[in-house]
Parts: structure tokens; sequence; C-alpha cells
């Protein structure tokens, strides 16, 4: 995907191109073809189907695999890599000619090959960016997305020999320098993802407007099957243990860094606090202040279209939900030394955080993935241990408490990926292609399949300044 590195118009490309398809779409309407005129069929579980063709200005990577003598041979060898790792798997990887790896049984998740050579090619040129892509181009299916992904992230750290894992950054691609998140850039990585459209977050996420791992009840029953009936009250939930924590009630000066769109600053405000809220996105701001205004707290919650480092000002607690993920590897110091430098004495903080393990995260810190590409660029996940080491050697801050949730975000992950598909004709008819609703697709099932193998967690972390003991 192909964006702007202006600030005021990072996301313009997909925008216009959205609109333009849903102005065709509404001029030339035909029966029962929404759907089927930008995604065509659809299989029983609602995967989008391969797109019959593919705007190569819109979607440059994904259009053609690569071509040519060194892209052919690159495609051999990791098909080679490819079809050692599935043997040794628990899925069935199946191929058109009939040939079917992997230990799985009839229950396991299938991986179906429609264009190998081409999957092939990519995933040689782009490793697991070529993964990515050759699904949103439909070089291969799988009705169970995630359970195949899940298979994967489980055995993530085996499916490239060790010898090959230590040359990755030779052959690996790099973060580009204007996705680094220094300040310059900073609302440009966030406007691509954020502001693509209220309309598309609003058609998956509950009520609440909450973007971030919900926290269900003990009596919600299995969370494998826990339904969509419970997912706000389970965003209210989680949102009031962090205020809870962060001893935000009558008087409160909070300081949340990352708006969303609202949800927390509103509860925040019903207690009687007085917030300052601060986020990057445009269209969460303009959204936020429309909430915040029609339920009555105007008067109590400023949001400010603001970089968290221009924080000005002293607050009795800081609140961040899923932000520290957009910060940046370099810039954690950073992040932790503003919450230092405008905490009260006697203030407390709580965020909540994705993690991952810290050998993984050191591994990792200097690639740039498939989720930089296309869903989060600049983004990094931090690992339990390297928040506890940032902050005890740059601020006053330490790690009073934690609690980790990530099946709770497996099945948060699950209901947005069901209702994203329920509401598939509503994201064409805002214009948004089969490409895209395939990558939208992924990128749900490839973050739930980390929670659910365990790759990944999230927490909820209590900081504050401890005396020192003589």
């Amino acid at each position: 995907m192909t964006m702007t590195d202006d600030n005021e118009t990072a996301a313009a490309p997909l925008r216009e191109k959205a609109a333009q398809q849903a102005e065709r779409n509404a001029v030339k309407p035909a029966p029962d073809q929404g759907i089927t005129q930008l995604a065509g069929t659809w299989n029983p579980k609602g995967v989008p189907a391969s797109p019959a063709s593919i705007d190569a200005d819109l979607w440059p990577g994904v259009a053609q695999p690569p071509s040519g003598a060194k892209a052919a041979i690159a495609g051999k060898a990791a098909g080679l890599l490819f079809k050692g790792a599935v043997k040794r798997l628990p899925l069935r990887v199946e191929y058109p000619d009939g040939a079917v790896l992997g230990t799985g049984g009839p229950d396991a998740p299938v991986m179906v090959m429609v264009r190998p050579e081409a999957f092939e090619a990519r995933i040689g040129d782009n490793g697991l960016i070529g993964l990515g892509e050759s699904f949103m181009a439909g070089d291969w299916e799988a009705s169970d997305l995630a359970g195949v992904l899940e298979v994967f992230a489980a055995s993530v750290d085996r499916l490239i020999p060790a010898p090959l894992q230590k040359l990755r950054t030779l052959y690996l691609p790099r973060t580009p320098r204007q996705e680094r998140n220094a300040e310059q850039n900073t609302r440009s990585n966030i406007s691509r993802h954020y502001d693509l459209s209220n309309d598309l977050f609003s058609n998956f996420l509950d009520a609440t407007m909450s973007y971030s791992s919900a926290l269900f009840p003990a009596d919600a029953g299995s969370l494998g099957s826990v339904g969509w009936d419970a997912l706000a009250e389970a965003q209210r939930a989680k949102i009031d243990r962090l205020l809870d924590k962060a001893g935000v009630g009558e008087g409160t000066r909070l300081l949340e860094i990352g708006t969303g769109w609202g949800e927390l600053a509103l509860r925040a405000a019903a207690r009687g606090a007085t917030v300052y809220s601060v986020t990057l996105s445009s269209e969460q701001q303009a959204l936020a202040q429309e909430r915040i205004a029609a339920a009555g707290y105007a008067d109590r919650v400023t949001v400010a279209l603001q970089d968290y480092r221009a924080v000005e000002g002293e607050y009795d607690a800081v609140v961040s939900v899923e932000m520290i993920e957009a910060v940046g590897y370099e810039y954690w110091p950073i992040y932790f030394q503003t919450i230092d430098r405008v905490l009260a004495p006697g203030g407390k903080v709580a965020i909540q955080a994705i993690t991952m393990p810290h050998g993984r995260m050191l591994a990792t810190r200097n690639a740039y993935t498939w989720v930089h590409k296309y869903i989060f660029p600049g983004g990094f996940l931090p690992s339990v241990r390297a928040i506890e080491s940032v902050t005890q050697q740059h601020t006053t801050l330490r790690v009073r408490e934690r609690m980790g949730m990530g099946d709770h975000y497996a099945a948060t992950l699950r209901l947005w990926e069901e209702r994203f598909l329920e509401g598939s004709r509503e994201v064409a008819e805002l214009g948004f292609d089969a490409v895209f609703q395939r990558m939208w697709l992924f990128y749900l099932c490839y973050s739930r399949a980390g929670f659910q193998s365990g790759y990944l967690d999230v927490q909820q972390v209590v900081l504050d300044r401890r005396e020192v003991q003589l």
C-alpha cells in the first residue's frame, strides 16, 4: 500500500479510492451485487473470495507476484523451506496436484494452495510480508484462517532453520525512515490506520467504540464462545478497572494518552474527573468530541490533536490504553519520561499494553513486517521486561502490579472478526474493495492467532513512584 507522507493527507489515497468506488456503486446499483462486484463470491464461513482484478496503483505489492530470474530462484528456495516446515506442523496444506502436507488430521485447519508458484515467489521475496500479500491476492485460501495462522504463530521459532534466522537482517526489508516515529512522522503513521473511516470501525466495534481488549467477567462462560451481547459491558469493565487502578474519581486531573473514540474519557468524566486527552487521529478526535458533547461532558473533557511528547501540565493520573504499541522501540524512554514529567506527586499510572516474549522482541526490533506495511506503520510491541527496564532506567516510575488477559483479547478479536464479516456488504458499500477486506480479515485473524497461541499477551500495568527505603 502506498501512502503519501504528508501529515494531513497520509490516508488520502485509500480514502479517495473508497469514496470513488462508493460513488460508482451508488450511481450504478445492481440487485445483490454489492459484494459480488467488489469481492466475488464468498465461502460458507464468509472469507472474501479471490479478487477478480487488483488495482495496481492502490495495491502495488499485491497486484503481481515478483518475477524474473532472481525471484524464481528465491521462490524455489522459499518453497522448499516452507514445505519442509509445514510437514512437521499440525495442519493440512493442500496443493492443486493433490499433494497434502502436514501432520493434521481431519479436523485440523486447512490451507489450500491456489497459485503455489505465486505464493512461493512472494514469500521468497518478502518473507512473512509475502505470506500476507499472497492471501490478499488469493494465492491461498483458508476457511479457518485464524486456525491456520495460530499453527504458524505457535511454531514461529522453528519455521526457519536457526542458521538462516541469523541471516534475517541481510535479506528482510528494513523500516522506511519516513515510518520511524519521530515527531514529524507520527501523525502520518497514525492517520494511515485510524483515519481510514469512522464508519469502517463502527461496522465491527461495539457501541462503546472501544478498539482494544475487553475484560469479560468470570460468569461470562467460556471465552471461546462468549457472545457479541457481552462485549460492550466487558469493554466498560476493562476501562473501569484501569480508572480504578489509577485512582480516578471526583476532582481527578486525568491525562489520557490515546483518545480512541472517547469511551474512557466519557467514563472518567462521569466519575467527576477533568480529562485532557490527546490523539493524532483527526477522525477519532471529531467523533470523540461529538460523543462527549452529546453526553454533556464537554466542559470536563478536552480532546487535543497533539503528540504525547508535547503535553504540558500536571496530572493526578495518567491512563493509556494500547497506545504504547504505536510509540516505537527507540521512543519508549521518551514515552515514559513524558508520563513521569507530568505526573503529580502521589499520582498513579495505568496502561494497557499488548506484549510479546522478550527474546522475540529483541530478535525482531528492527524488522519490517506485513503489519507495519499494511496496518500499523511504526508500531512495535514491548515485552513486560522491557517496560520494567525502561521505567527503571529512565524514570522514577516503577511497576507496582500487572494482570495478563491475553485470552480475553482472543475472544474480543473473534467477535470483531465475526462482526466484520457479517457487515461485509456495508464495508463494500463504503468503497473498500476485496483486497482491503481480505487484508483486514488477515489482520484480525493474524492478531487472534497470536493471542490464542500464547505468542502475544495483553497486560494492564499499574505504575507509581515508590519511596526509596534507606
